[in-house]
């Protein structure tokens, strides 16, 4: 993936971004060489931040002004490499993730790569971080710590939109300004109806990692459902503490299933707005979205979504078949919509009908 003319860099580099990105390391290696290196990059970064946000080798406060100083390495001129190796020796451990650990020590290899591209894909990665980064100190100062027991929700659904738009939004503008700018088969895109669909194509996804993993989260004191929406059917924050009556919360999970398929429909706009020789480009966006539809199938057949050891994630053949099967579809718009509307389907058969269709999955 780090295939830069005249820039050196270990193997072990690329070996770490695998290691560390799961499924995502697949959308790397399809995307066209173009802009392969700047996103492989900005997403070491990204998940570099994430390393120091969730170690439980520091406190909160510490982990805040970890992520703080490293923040400020995309504010200033250029890095500090005492600050990055003070950053390294407080934050890694090889009883933590080893991949993780690695991307760690060899941060400052990263940085180098950085500094070798144009000005512009400079500003975008150091926006994309900073933004990033930010969104995760709020959300570690919001939430109590997860050693304490207790657990803390968000308000309502402006702190949810807010928390999808630091996490994954950001980087759906990141992807969009990044590709107009180095694939002239984009020109004829407004950059601004792209950047709002991509806004919501990353909001889609993100909606999905916080409902498949919902029981995790809360182990950590976490609870990314709106306390409002909670609130509606009888559920109290007290109640996030045990898992007694989790079933109940099965409509606001299906609820929160169809305002994400309506943000998926957005992200295949976008995708299907791309010229369809980029075959890359095309399946780099087209894969997650098809993944995240079984996700959200397997979901919303659950009966408690939300009970102790619950990840939705689909198997590795799964992916693999979805992979192989849209290869040469992708030059076909007509054979594309009916696959994913197919997808679309088996996920909107599965929820409750109380929930209502009027948000169904045909909003774009």
């Amino acid at each position: 993936l780090f295939s830069m003319p005249g820039v050196s860099i270990h193997r072990e580099l690329n070996s770490i971004l695998k290691g560390v990105s799961r499924s995502f390391y697949l959308t790397l290696r399809i995307l066209p060489s173009a802009v392969r290196t700047q996103l492989g990059v900005a997403y070491l970064f990204c998940r570099c931040a994430d390393t120091i946000a969730d170690t439980r080798l520091l406190p909160v406060d510490d982990r805040l002004l970890q992520l703080e100083s490293f923040r400020r390495q995309f504010e200033l001129a250029g890095p500090d490499p005492e600050s990055l190796k003070s950053m390294v020796s407080r934050v890694g451990d090889p009883r933590e993730n080893l991949a993780e650990q690695q991307l760690l020590r060899r941060i400052g290899e990263c940085f180098a790569v950085l500094e070798k591209f144009s000005d512009s894909d400079r500003r975008l990665i150091r926006t994309l971080v900073t933004t990033l980064a930010r969104g995760m100190e709020t959300d570690l100062a919001r939430f109590p710590p997860g050693e304490s027991g207790e657990v803390g929700a968000l308000k309502d659904d402006g702190e949810l939109e807010l928390y999808c738009y630091h996490v994954a939004g950001c980087v759906g503008e990141f992807w969009t300004d990044l590709t107009m700018a180095h694939i002239p088969a984009l020109g004829g895109w407004s950059a601004a109806e792209m950047r709002e669909l991509g806004v919501r194509f990353g909001k889609g996804l993100q909606l999905t990692n916080i409902l498949r993993d919902i029981d995790g989260d809360l182990a950590r004191g976490r609870c990314y459902l709106p306390l409002e929406r909670l609130e509606a059917c009888g559920f109290g924050i007290q109640d996030l503490e045990n898992e007694a009556g989790r079933d109940r919360l099965r409509p606001v999970v299906h609820e929160l299933i169809r305002e994400t398929l309506a943000h998926y429909r957005a992200g295949w706009k976008y995708t299907l707005a791309i010229p369809r020789r980029q075959v890359r480009l095309r399946l780099a966006c087209a894969w997650p979205l098809l993944i995240g539809l079984r996700t959200l199938a397997l979901l919303a057949e659950l009966e408690n979504p939300c009970a102790a050891g619950v990840v939705s994630r689909i198997s590795r053949l799964e992916v693999y078949w979805i992979l192989g099967r849209t290869g040469a579809m992708c030059l076909f718009n007509s054979f594309l919509e009916r696959y994913y509307s197919k997808l679309e389907r088996k996920v909107l058969e599965r929820l409750l009908p109380e929930v209502g269709d009027s948000q169904g999955g045909s909003e774009t």
